[in-house]
């Protein structure tokens, strides 16, 4: 029996570290939020049955074993995929993109296959001999170039990248040879024109806008430019909470969505910016310990996927307002306003503990 004051945790099958993470993270998001808004309590209280919806995810998917999730796998992959293609012939538009569907409840089909390929992936990985042979790995890559393509119709170019990295994580934790991995990364540069031919208009801007912020500051590069100035001007210490003047005089765009890691480096300054970070990379590092300790195949790629792609979620947005990589719409995690991404993600964290608290029940 563990001590007293872990009896709770124990019986919830909850992990004390990485809930310790997640609710440092939240709380510092509520606290950004409550500035990049203006001080509207309205939207914090939204924010906050966001952040309750989403712990019960959590709560849910730590009680449910892994081996249920391994056998459920393909039937939630499949589902997911069947979302997708209700979303192409009938879903709702909004912001020029048909990304949701409403049944009551207005969601996005996509958030589910952040969570479904990785699973579906380990469940086709855990009965065969690893590393994989070539014919496992095509595959895994037709698994994954399906999921990413069906999103990107929506269009949706920031989920789809997503996608595409998280399969490109379970692809690696399969124990993939430095042959696969030289001739993947040749192919991607070598399809980068091919690319370029088949994106939209606006894409290719932010492709051009990263490259030249100012060749359009009033309009495409006004987005990074804002965020740097914002970045920029807080200095060290930052000018403090809810002095920020970027975000409090609304020259910052999207500063309670994908740009709010701006509106935390104006206030707090790089000190702040550095210790949100130390936090991600903390949460990182417990996922890929779970991952590392778990008892199966499927719960060891499983794990480890959900870890590193929450890494590519922080590293993507942070690098994206600091006009390191073009603009995808890639929120902060736990951080941005919104309720969908934050409710998979959680949910995902619930997979990680049921991971290690499950191997735990097993081993006594």
């Amino acid at each position: 029996m563990p001590p007293r004051g872990n009896r709770l945790l124990y019986h919830l099958h909850l992990d004390g570290p990485l809930l310790l993470g997640i609710f440092a993270i939240l709380g510092v998001g509520l606290l950004a939020l409550y500035s990049a808004v203006g001080q509207n309590g309205a939207m914090l209280t939204s924010q906050g049955m966001r952040i309750l919806a989403a712990i019960a995810a959590l709560l849910i998917m730590a009680q449910v074993e892994p081996g249920l999730l391994r056998r459920a796998a393909p039937w939630v992959y499949l589902a997911g995929l069947v979302l997708l293609a209700l979303v192409l012939v009938g879903g709702d538009v909004g912001k020029g993109a048909q990304r949701w569907l409403d049944i009551g409840v207005r969601f996005q089909p996509s958030e589910i296959l952040k969570l479904a390929l990785p699973m579906v992936m380990a469940w086709y990985l855990h009965e065969r001999p690893l590393p994989p042979s070539a014919g496992t790995i095509l595959v895994t890559m037709i698994l994954v170039l399906i999921t990413a393509g069906m999103i990107g119709l929506q269009p949706d170019l920031g989920t789809a990248i997503m996608i595409g990295l998280s399969g490109a994580a379970v692809i690696f934790l399969a124990g993939i040879g430095i042959g696969y991995i030289l001739s993947a990364t040749a192919l991607a540069l070598g399809s980068m024109p091919v690319l370029w031919y088949f994106m939209r208009d606006y894409q290719k801007q932010r492709v051009l806008t990263l490259l030249d912020p100012d060749r359009d500051p009033l309009g495409t590069g006004y987005h990074i430019i804002q965020s740097k100035i914002a970045i920029g001007s807080g200095g060290i210490f930052g000018k403090g909470w809810l002095n920020g003047s970027q975000g409090q005089l609304e020259f910052l765009p999207e500063r309670s969505t994908d740009f709010i890691f701006a509106v935390i480096g104006e206030e707090f300054g790089l000190m702040g910016g550095t210790a949100i970070l130390l936090i991600y990379l903390f949460i990182v590092g417990r996922g890929l310990f779970i991952a590392a300790m778990a008892q199966d195949t499927f719960s060891r790629i499983l794990a480890g996927t959900i870890s590193i792609t929450f890494f590519f979620y922080v590293f993507v947005n942070s690098a994206m307002v600091t006009g390191l990589l073009p603009v995808v719409g890639v929120p902060l995690p736990l951080v941005s306003a919104g309720g969908t991404s934050m409710v998979t993600l959680m949910a995902g964290f619930g997979i990680l503990m049921s991971i290690k608290t499950h191997r735990k029940l097993l081993a006594r």
